[in-house]
């Protein structure tokens, strides 16, 4: 028996990059999978079409979770289709550079209201329905704790996904609801492809294990963390960067 066979998981903001890998992987481990987009229903598409092909089970949602109307409808979709939900994934993020001088109160707003409030309102609405033995995942970034200037707001929020990990596992743990958060490093996806190649040896010689991350490296330490393996982990980010610090 697969490992998440009769699970449900959301994976919001997965119809490209690492949430693409995460959703592919769990569906391969077993669950039925909602693949959440907010732009382009094509790549969400391509993403679910990838599943099925492969055996599994998955639906692509529209829902842009930096808007609070659109999150209950999310969670409904997988209700509606699968009839409950095990699994939330919260990976739907922005990242855009900043500084002193170029960063505005709209960019400001833009990253904390789909990085944070988004990912906190989202796992308010699927806290209501996870069961016992359910499993919430905040894909963080190592800048949360070592941070770049360059970056200011986007390094903010996910300081900010840290200490929600925390708290949510302090608050869900009663419950036996565990949140796990995992911490990327560099990994190379279709959106920053160009900058990779010329960033890519910068961050190979920063990274003990001499590579730069895969979509399937952030995916493999998701699967673990909502796999039974991980049943005595909560509260806490981990690393998966190949022990580079940025």
């Amino acid at each position: 028996m697969s490992k998440l066979s009769g699970k449900v998981a959301i994976v919001t903001g997965s119809s490209k990059g690492i949430g693409a890998g995460i959703a592919e992987r769990l569906a391969a481990d077993g669950a039925h999978v909602v693949v959440n987009y907010s732009r382009s229903a094509e790549d969400a598409d391509v993403v679910v079409k990838r599943i099925v092909t492969a055996g599994g089970k998955a639906i692509a949602v529209k829902a842009d979770i930096s808007k609070p109307a659109e999150i209950q409808p999310l969670i409904d979709a997988a209700l509606d289709t699968f009839g409950k939900l095990d699994i939330l994934i919260n990976n739907a993020g922005v990242y855009k550079m900043d500084s002193l001088e170029t960063l505005t109160a709209e960019s400001f707003d833009e990253h904390f209201h789909l990085n944070v409030r988004g990912l906190l309102l989202t796992t308010q609405a699927a806290s209501r329905v996870l069961p016992a033995g359910g499993v919430i995942v905040n894909i963080s970034s190592g800048l949360a704790h070592s941070p770049y200037p360059m970056v200011h707001v986007y390094c903010a929020t996910k300081g900010a996904v840290d200490t929600l990990t925390r708290t949510l596992g302090m608050e869900l743990g009663p419950r036996k609801i565990r949140v796990v958060g995992i911490a990327p490093g560099f990994v190379t996806t279709e959106g920053n492809a160009e900058s990779a190649k010329g960033m890519a040896e910068f961050f190979i010689a920063k990274t003990p294990l001499a590579r730069v991350g895969q979509p399937s490296d952030i995916a493999a330490a998701v699967a673990f963390a909502v796999s039974d393996d991980a049943g005595w982990v909560t509260g806490c980010t981990i690393d998966v960067a190949g022990g580079m610090i940025f």
